[in-house]
């Protein structure tokens, strides 16, 4: 399942050799929603590693991504990690500015990436929306 977002770079990490296979670079999104902006980190992998090189910390892009998870056992625990593989980037068209998840409700519905809609975060619609921090002014 393909999503979006829209935000600002905030951060660009180099690219990192993990094993001889494998290779991945990490930048961070600022996304305002609500009060206080949210930083998001997302990876690239492999060939999708040099997306991010047109770009520059401070820029608004889109960015859309895969959500990844994976479990392993370590030491006969299971451990489970999520990612957020980007795998386009691209500037952000006009209109909404400063990014968002659609509000102060974060649901969202995947949708095909070819597709070029308002450029929010979507999510099923099946899906049950998250618990609301609104009330909540820490900002974590």
């Amino acid at each position: 399942m393909a999503y979006d977002v829209t935000g600002r770079l905030h951060e660009i990490f180099d690219e990192q050799q993990v094993s001889e296979k494998f290779r991945k670079r990490e930048f961070v999104l600022e996304v305002q929603d609500g009060q206080y902006p949210e930083h998001i980190k997302f990876q690239m992998v492999q060939d999708k590693t040099s997306l991010i090189d047109p770009f520059k910390m401070g820029d608004e892009v889109k960015v859309t991504f895969n959500l990844r998870g994976r479990g392993f056992n370590k030491n006969g625990q299971m451990l489970y990690f999520t990612n957020l593989e980007a795998w386009k980037i691209e500037p952000a068209s006009g209109g909404n500015g400063g990014g968002s998840f659609g509000g102060g409700q974060q649901q969202a519905v995947p949708r095909p990436a070819a597709q070029n809609q308002n450029p929010t975060l979507r999510a099923q619609p099946s899906a049950a929306p998250i618990a609301s921090d609104d009330d909540n002014d820490l900002p974590f």
